[in-house]
């Protein structure tokens, strides 16, 4: 039966109080079903005693192991006496008090063996209480018993256990229902993000999902972790959880290019995570008895930054919203439930702020069950939250979605421009007088760089001219420039066979269209009989032998528009090897950081490698642009008289 009615009660510590002798009758009398705040102590902390006399009668067999009492719950740390002598408790007293949160299960304690049978059927229970100090959203209502222990056989006590077990496990159907759902979410979303990192809002859903199964593990399954711990813990997990739905709401509301917001964004981020962390390590490190007061008001403090973070979801989607941007229908509900969702976290966190003195009761009203459902209350809150997470999951898949055709759309293209850039690439041919090898490796899908052979005509038939140039930038952009270029070099060699008109007629085309990118390029044209005339924009030198060429430079192309581009006559012999480049092989860099540069290049060089052994040694030392290598060997020399 229940030990409901009145207690001796009186605040103070004395061991003396357990003993069955003392003389309690002057002390008030208060009710176990109530804490001590909820009657005549309120706002009350630190130490009190409870005593009780008990004659136990009835279908008690005599064996003081047939009796035992059940404590559902005291606040915060107790231990119980009988005539004296200690059945048990639960947490630890201070200077090092350890105490746990309500959701753990009832305690049971059986009576010593060592007792006599007529002690065990009469005498006096005595609880000793040590009430914690208050938080700063603490109602100063707690303290001491919270329902009357029951007290009887050890089997009885037994099965009312069982049955308070079996009730607390019905009433939280739903709780268990949201969580597992929140674990699926965080499962598939994380592996998901797996499989494609740059998917960033499923990272955000998973973080968002897993910190609600944690602040559940730590609250909801009735652990009995020590309370300073799961405070500490659950602090920075409820920061993780708001940081996350941020991050969401800038990605779902199409807000991640107004930087303004996303920079508001990290530093509330960083604030938020910040407070909590100092929040968890005060709840963790501060409650010893020389740290209470200045616990407390960094608990405060610190909570209060918190509480300001938490209502940037309502400016994202108030910014959202009044800047009338198309958001589709699961943006929107995402958006309005985000909205109702931050409200709620904002007035619970603030309205029991100072309960002790304010007495207000809003935080209690907004957490009230709306109804019951097979003994589960449902809340506004948690009917809000869990709509909140369908909701994401719905607006995350759709927008993964969409990103997904984006990127289809865009693999497309880039493969359109490799087809485009292997058309622009010559085809092998035979050089009179000369061999030649090529090597083109891209940094990315498709790169800036481009060579041509493109035989001259008019005067200069049986000639070729040889073209190699570097677009500034990389991908799509570039290799759109590319298609351009090699576009003028084709039209242009059909008026003229001058590598300085050539680069002038590129130069004249290309100026303004660049969007304040350029072009280096060199232009040769080689004659069978070993004459080399050459032009250069901007362009590194060729290599001959194991010497750079001297040949007077230009600036790149696209930069001004009337410029002349001077020519450099010199002839090859038989053997001489020249080889053109890009600076993407120039500027090779190891995983260290250190440039291939000239010193390594003139060693290559003066091996006379092919173009693609130079393009290799390159890639191997560690690529970092794209790399374009030609050369062309001398191997007889041809009169004119014979083309």
């Amino acid at each position: 039966m229940p030990l409901d009615g009145p207690w001796q009660f009186q605040t103070g510590d004395d061991l003396s109080w357990a003993a069955p002798s003392f003389d309690d009758s002057r002390w008030e009398q208060i009710s176990a079903n109530q804490s001590w705040g909820e009657q005549s102590h309120p706002s009350y902390s630190g130490y009190a005693w409870y005593r009780r006399h008990v004659t136990f009668s009835g279908p008690v067999s005599g064996a003081v192991s047939d009796l035992a009492i059940m404590v559902r719950h005291v606040d915060d740390v107790y231990e119980i006496y009988w005539n004296g002598k200690p059945l048990g408790g639960n947490g630890e007293f201070p200077p090092h008090a350890v105490w746990f949160p309500l959701s753990q299960p009832p305690q049971i304690f059986a009576w010593p063996a060592t007792a006599s049978t007529s002690l065990a059927q009469s005498g006096v229970l005595a609880v000793r209480v040590w009430k914690a100090p208050f938080l700063s959203d603490d109602s100063g209502k707690r303290g001491g018993f919270s329902s009357a222990p029951i007290a009887g056989t050890l089997e009885a006590v037994n099965a009312a256990k069982t049955k308070l077990d079996y009730e607390w496990l019905r009433s939280r159907q739903f709780l268990f229902g949201e969580d597992l759902l929140y674990a699926l979410v965080a499962v598939l979303s994380f592996l998901a993000w797996l499989r494609d990192r740059h998917e960033w809002p499923l990272l955000w859903v998973s973080a968002f999902a897993f910190a609600s199964i944690l602040r559940f593990v730590v609250f909801g399954l009735g652990i009995p972790w020590p309370m300073t711990i799961a405070d500490g813990v659950a602090a920075p997990v409820s920061s993780l959880r708001d940081i996350s739905l941020w991050f969401l709401l800038l990605t779902l509301l199409q807000l991640r290019e107004k930087r303004g917001l996303v920079l508001l964004t990290r530093i509330f981020a960083c604030i938020s995570l910040a407070a909590t962390t100092g929040d968890g390590l005060v709840s963790i490190f501060g409650w010893t008895s020389q740290w209470i007061v200045p616990t407390q008001i960094a608990d405060a403090s610190l909570t209060g930054i918190y509480i300001l973070t938490a209502s940037l979801p309502l400016v994202l989607v108030f910014f959202a919203f009044s800047r009338r941007r198309r958001l589709d229908a699961t943006a929107r509900l995402v958006a309005i439930l985000a909205f109702l969702s931050g409200m709620l976290q904002v007035v619970q966190n603030i309205a029991p702020q100072g309960n002790r003195f304010t007495h207000w009761t809003l935080a209690d009203r907004i957490g009230a069950p709306l109804f019951t459902v097979n003994g589960n209350s449902i809340s506004i809150v948690a009917i809000s939250s869990t709509l909140l997470l369908l909701s994401i999951v719905l607006a995350v898949y759709r927008n993964s979605l969409e990103s997904r055709r984006r990127q289809i759309a865009l693999e497309q293209e880039l493969l359109s421009a490799q087809e485009l850039q292997r058309a622009l690439i010559p085809e092998m041919q035979e050089l009179q007088g000369f061999t030649f090898t090529s090597s083109y490796l891209p940094a990315a899908e498709v790169g800036g760089d481009f060579f041509q052979l493109i035989p001259a005509e008019g005067s200069c038939t049986g000639s070729t001219l040889v073209v190699i140039g570097d677009v500034s930038g990389k991908g799509l952009k570039a290799a759109m420039s590319v298609a351009l270029i090699v576009g003028a070099i084709r039209t242009l060699v059909e008026i003229s066979s001058s590598p300085s008109e050539i680069l002038a007629g590129i130069n004249r085309r290309v100026c303004g269209r660049l969007q304040d990118g350029f072009v280096t390029c060199l232009i040769l044209r080689l004659d069978p009989d070993g004459t080399c005339v050459m032009a250069n924009a901007g362009h590194p030198p060729p290599f001959l032998n194991d010497r750079e060429m001297e040949a007077p430079g230009a600036l790149p192309l696209g930069l001004i528009s009337d410029l002349n581009y001077p020519e450099f006559r010199s002839r090859l012999k038989e053997g001489d090897h020249l080889t053109l480049y890009t600076d993407g092989l120039l500027e090779a860099r190891n995983p260290v950081g250190e440039l291939y540069g000239f010193d390594r290049m003139h060693a290559l060089f003066a091996r006379k490698p092919s173009a693609a052994e130079a393009a290799q040694i390159a890639v191997d030392f560690g690529q970092d642009d794209d790399i374009t290598v030609l050369t062309l060997t001398r191997t007889q020399v041809v009169s004119r008289a014979a083309y």
